[in-house]
């Protein structure tokens, strides 16, 4: 630790703070839920007061440190942002207010993104309750570096810099994404057929993922594709949970192959595509979680690249329609399985890709796409694993 600098638990500059406000029928409650691995805090729900068992609720403000205390060892604490003032937390959630006399709050913020972090909040939620929860006095124990506050802002400027330069880069890389999408879907919506006489269960079963439970993930070991790790045409690794290496043979019929075809069944659509991508070798070894569907082809009728050219395509996203479970658009297995899909003979649908992979070679070289699609897509990837590097050496005092 850098000389001047001290190492305190953080009850000497958070103390635990209950805004009660009690609970009725009748009126409507803006919920408050805390991601995991240091992902920050959302606005859930609102609800009803006849919808919760509780009898009094916790007001946050932007600023709160906040913990879920069963999750807290899987990195579910965050710094409240404006986004979830006025929120209100059951008991499930303390809250806790910061002495801002001598710590900035993203000084925290940053420090729930960190591993070290979380493994002092697991290494202190075993055995204290049957649930794995962790006490809030005990949670206070923990120990955090704690410079000067000019030192602390000092430092801030520079990770909060870096983290910007991640955001434009992953932004920019979006807008691209967004605006060839645009121009295939076009193309796609007169490639595909609408109808037939068949559906995609004549060529395909979707298999939803197992149901790990989250009391076996550990820091190390195999990664399990979740609903969060499907993006658009990759998975994304940033947010990975996974299980010990050693259960991995016990789940054979959920282990994934290269070139297998995913689809996120939770949120499928959002306002950038279809949450679908194909397994890569540098994605595996992996395991398919529950929310997320495998395409397993049952003959040799339709190529793997074809089917997930068509579900990129308005004939399949236009024929989904998802429902809520617990507030959150879904699709099932059977309800991508029920679709009309007719498929032409191989030789068309070899077609078919070939142009559409024309397509996409076209729109990344017109105006500098390729430039902008893959150097910033490298320079989003390399500042983000760069981060974790940067957080450590910060709080050990080397930056």
């Amino acid at each position: 630790m850098t000389n001047g600098w001290q190492e305190v638990p953080l009850k000497e500059v958070a103390k635990p703070i209950s805004r009660s406000i009690p609970v009725e029928a009748g009126t409507e409650y803006r919920t408050i839920g805390v991601k995991w691995w240091g992902m920050g805090a959302y606005e859930r729900e609102t609800i009803d007061g006849s919808r919760t068992a509780a009898k009094t609720l916790s007001i946050v403000r932007e600023g709160d440190l906040i913990i879920n205390k069963i999750w807290v060892r899987h990195g579910s604490v965050a710094i409240a942002g404006k986004e979830v003032d006025g929120c209100a937390g059951s008991g499930e959630f303390p809250t806790f207010e910061l002495d801002l006399n001598r710590i900035e709050p993203r000084w925290i913020h940053w420090q729930t993104k960190m591993k070290s972090f979380w493994e002092k909040c697991d290494s202190l939620s075993r055995g204290t309750s049957g649930k794995n929860r962790i006490k809030p006095e005990l949670f206070l124990t923990i120990n955090i570096p704690l410079p000067s506050l000019n030192e602390q802002r000092r430092i801030l400027t520079d990770v909060d810099a870096l983290s910007a330069r991640i955001e434009k880069a992953q932004s920019l890389r979006e807008e691209a994404s967004q605006e060839a999408n645009v121009i295939l879907a076009s193309a796609k919506n007169k490639l595909f057929p609408r109808d037939g006489e068949t559906t995609v269960k004549d060529y395909v079963t979707v298999q939803s993922g197992y149901a790990f439970k989250s009391e076996w993930f550990t820091n190390e070991g195999i990664r399990l594709v979740r609903n969060v790790n499907i993006g658009h045409g990759e998975i994304r690794w940033a947010d990975t949970a996974r299980i010990p290496m050693e259960r991995q043979k016990e789940f054979i019929d959920f282990e994934l192959k290269e070139g297998d075809v995913l689809i996120s069944l939770d949120r499928p659509l959002i306002s950038t595509g279809l949450k679908a991508t194909r397994v890569t070798q540098k994605d595996l070894p992996s395991l398919l979680l529950q929310r997320v569907g495998r395409v397993i082809f049952k003959n040799n009728h339709v190529l793997p690249e074809y089917f997930y050219e068509w579900l990129n395509s308005p004939c399949f996203t236009s024929s989904i329609d998802p429902g809520r479970s617990n507030g959150i658009p879904h699709i099932s297995p059977k309800d991508i399985e029920k679709i009309p899909f007719a498929p032409p003979p191989l030789d068309e649908q070899r077609r078919i890709v070939a142009y559409l992979d024309s397509v996409q070679a076209r729109l990344a070289s017109h105006k500098g796409m390729i430039s902008l699609r893959e150097s910033q897509s490298a320079a989003g990837e390399e500042l983000s694993a760069l981060l974790p590097s940067v957080l450590d050496r910060a709080f050990k005092g080397e930056l």
